[in-house]
Formats: structure tokens, C-alpha cells, sequence
């Protein structure tokens, strides 16, 4: 190759080196974010149902905090470049995803559909070629939102909330009937859907004992069946 064509390639290559490092220092920034509300939303397990409003009131500002970062990587992308970096940054969006929907559902109970988790994270349409949320990293994050409402369908009834796992079967299962009608060709999110039968199982023998103990009335579960997602 002649100097001049390798003093091209080489500019490139720096130039590669330069952005990738950039992107890098605004994923960990990301990382170090839903790190946090993964830590602070781990409180859930130990908050009774009337103290949850304070709860995710004082985590709210460190999800909206996540738009920044998403901002600024937006900014850095550079135009039909979505696919060749988005990698650096799914697990943490996933991670995103999880929090904002496990904070809808503590709050009202229903689930924050795609366009409106991007509101919440502050990904504009305008994006779309540069950053964005897949359908595929929508669906990774309602995965790991089933995973915690298992573990919460249990710890709610040793705080002494008994209707909580009713409730919580009830949205897992409506959850989990949208995902048996997807076409879902992705090896991993595939798998990852496969297990949710388990988180559900483990939801069951919570509802089970509960209504077999009589904790609570019987008319509850026919009432929470008008009340779909």
C-alpha cells in the first residue's frame, strides 16, 4: 500500500479508537446509574405496600437521570451507526427498561408499553439511527421485570401484604400470554422467555398457600380478573 492511503487508514483507526472511548466513558456512566436504581429498587422487598409511594419517589430522580446519559450518547453516534455500537450500551438499557417498568407497576399496577419507556428515558424518535430501544431489549427488560415479581410475590406476603402475590399473578400471566404470541427467533431472549415458567410456578405456590391459609377473601382473585393489564 502506498504512504498515503495507509496515512488514510490510520486516521480512521484513530479516529475509531477516540469514539469508542468516548461511548465508553457515557456506558459506564449508564452502568453506574441503573446500578444504583437496581440497588435502591432492591428496598422493595423490605418497604410495605404504604411506604412503596416514598420509595419510588426518592428514586425517580436517579431514573430520570438516565436520559442524560442517553442524550449524550445520542450526540455521539454518529449517523446509521446503531448497530455497529449498540452493544456497548444494551445491557445497561435492558437494566433501564427493568426499573422503569417495575416502577410503573408498583405505582399503578400496569405496564409502561415501548414508546412510553422511551419517554421516560428521553430516547426521541429522531434517534432512530444512531440510538435507540429495540423491541428486543424492550422484551430483556420485562424478563427481568417478571424475575423480581417473583421474588416480591413472596417477600410481600412475609411484610404481611397477602393480596400483593394475587395481584402479581395476575400480571404475570397476562405478561407472559403477550410473549407466547411473539415470534421470537433470538436464541438468547428466547431461552430467557422459556424460563419465565418457573418464576411463574414459584408465583403459583405463593397464591396457592395464601388461598389455601384463607388470608384473604375469595372474592379478591374474581375482582383483580376484571382488572387487566
Amino acid at each position: 500500500m502506498d504512504p498515503e492511503n495507509l496515512e488514510f487508514i490510520n486516521q480512521l483507526l484513530d479516529k475509531d479508537v477516540e469514539l469508542r472511548e468516548k461511548i465508553k466513558e457515557q456506558v459506564v456512566e449508564f452502568d453506574k446509574k441503573t446500578r444504583t436504581l437496581s440497588g435502591m429498587l432492591n428496598k422493595i422487598h423490605s418497604t410495605p405496600s404504604e411506604q412503596m409511594a416514598v420509595l419510588l419517589d426518592s428514586v425517580r430522580p436517579t431514573l430520570e437521570g438516565c436520559r442524560e446519559t442517553t442524550a449524550a450518547l445520542a450526540v455521539l453516534i454518529p449517523a446509521n451507526q446503531f448497530w455497529r455500537w449498540k452493544d456497548m450500551w444494551c445491557n445497561s438499557l435492558r437494566s433501564a427498561v427493568y426499573a422503569a417498568t417495575l416502577m410503573e407497576y408498583l405505582k399503578s399496577g400496569t405496564l409502561l408499553t415501548l414508546p412510553t419507556v422511551n419517554e421516560v428515558l428521553g430516547i426521541k424518535d429522531e434517534w432512530k439511527d444512531r440510538f435507540t430501544l429495540t423491541a428486543e431489549d424492550y422484551l430483556h427488560g420485562l424478563i427481568t421485570l417478571v424475575n423480581e415479581l417473583s421474588r416480591l410475590a413472596v417477600n410481600a406476603v412475609t411484610l404481611g401484604d397477602f393480596e400483593a402475590p394475587i395481584k402479581i399473578s395476575v400480571f404475570v400471566k397476562d405478561l407472559f400470554a403477550g410473549f407466547a404470541m411473539l415470534n421470537l427467533k433470538n436464541d438468547l431472549l428466547r431461552r430467557r422467555y422459556d424460563s419465565l415458567k418457573y418464576d411463574i410456578k414459584k408465583i403459583e405456590e405463593v397464591v396457592y398457600d395464601v388461598s389455601l391459609r384463607k388470608l384473604v377473601p375469595s372474592i379478591s382473585s374474581d375482582k383483580l380478573q376484571d382488572n387487566p393489564i
